[in-house]
């Protein structure tokens, strides 16, 4: 296992490929279970102006020089090579993604190499870019941010009590959190998407947040606490699970099953009062959901992670920097997600497929 600095790895590794099954003649980013990878992953930086005690150390994460950090060029490289091979959804994490000053111009320089990977396939193939956020500042950037590409948006909001708020991510700034989120409405980014880490302290809170974001047109999604705390300290039997929220949620609102927008999508769907209000479920510990995974991820520092829980890096920066082709870089992503683990980072066959291998980055480090 590579060693660890608040959860970021100083040591890379490719897969071992000549341990598995021959990786068959497919441009895709397909996997040994016949997963493809859709849906792209791209941390911007390990940086971020909160401290969720579920994600980040009181202190943050180490400052990653910046020539390590991809350059927007790079980024953009890598996203049109990720196009060819049949990515259709970009979301740009952190860390906190609104920390680049360059966002804008990742936007946009991604933006185009998605263009042109998209001239030689169908008209009706399309790439949204998303991002996901925790809105700060986000008022006075959001015009500019669609202006250069970005179509949905992701903000991180576990509860909206001030006090609940501020001991979570040991920041008293719920307010201007609010006020990015009305801004990205008012430039169009609606619905603006919630994500909710399902926590006990702020359980007893989940009907009133419910509550805001149906007030305010927001997609509420809550999701089940992952071991990837930078601290170390979830343990199985702390973790609220998706039965403990609907029981919550079930005392002030009629809950009815819709299913799942897209088969590939973690979230399941309930109607709230007959609807049109939904609210989304993401039961990432107690109800696996790693058969239907499409998702590739790109760290901050140009590493393709196959897995949110696999150790494995691929180092593609490295590629960029020593004047690799573009097709000698999809390569080796392919060959990375070809060696793909069956689920939460194991191939064991014997384990659950709810059981979590040890991850060496955190959730801030890896991002989401």
């Amino acid at each position: 296992m590579a060693s660890v600095s608040l959860g970021i790895p100083t040591l890379r590794r490719t897969p071992r490929l000549e341990d598995m099954p021959p990786r068959p003649e497919d441009t895709r980013l397909i996997d040994r279970y016949g997963r493809v990878a859709r849906d792209l992953r791209v941390s911007l930086t390990t940086a971020c102006n909160l401290r969720c005690t579920y994600c980040m150390p009181a202190e943050g994460l180490p400052v990653i020089p910046r020539d390590e950090l991809l350059t927007p060029a790079e980024i953009a490289r890598l996203v049109g090579i990720g196009v060819g091979m049949g990515i259709r959804d970009v979301r740009f994490t952190g860390g906190e993604p609104l920390m680049r000053r360059d966002l804008e111009e990742i936007l946009a320089a991604s933006h185009e190499a998605a263009d042109r990977a998209l001239r030689e396939r169908p008209p009706s193939d399309i790439v949204r870019f998303a991002i996901t956020t925790n809105a700060l500042g986000l008022d006075k950037r959001a015009e500019a941010l669609v202006a250069a590409g970005l179509d949905r948006i992701n903000v991180s909001l576990d509860t909206v009590d001030h006090a609940a708020f501020a001991a979570l991510t040991r920041r008293d700034r719920l307010d201007d959190v609010l006020t990015g989120i009305r801004g990205a409405i008012a430039a169009g980014l609606s619905p603006v998407k919630i994500n909710a880490v399902l926590l006990p302290e702020v359980l007893d809170g989940a009907p009133d947040l419910l509550a805001w974001a149906l007030e305010h047109g927001c997609r509420l999604r809550f999701i089940e606490e992952m071991p990837l705390d930078a601290d170390g300290n979830w343990t199985r039997v702390d973790v609220v699970s998706a039965a403990d929220l609907l029981e919550r949620l079930g005392t002030r609102f009629t809950l009815t099953p819709a299913g799942r927008e897209d088969p590939s999508a973690p979230a399941e769907e309930w109607l709230v009062d007959d609807g049109p209000g939904t609210v989304g479920i993401i039961a990432s510990v107690t109800r696996s959901f790693c058969r239907t995974c499409d998702r590739t991820r790109l760290t901050a520092e140009g590493t393709v992670r196959s897995c949110l829980f696999g150790n494995e890096e691929t180092d593609l920066r490295g590629l960029l920097r020593s004047g690799a082709s573009d097709e000698e870089v999809a390569d080796a992503w392919r060959g990375a997600m070809w060696a793909k683990p069956r689920a939460h980072g194991s191939d064991a066959p014997e384990l659950p497929s709810d059981a979590f291998a040890d991850t060496a980055r955190s959730m801030g480090a890896i991002g989401g």
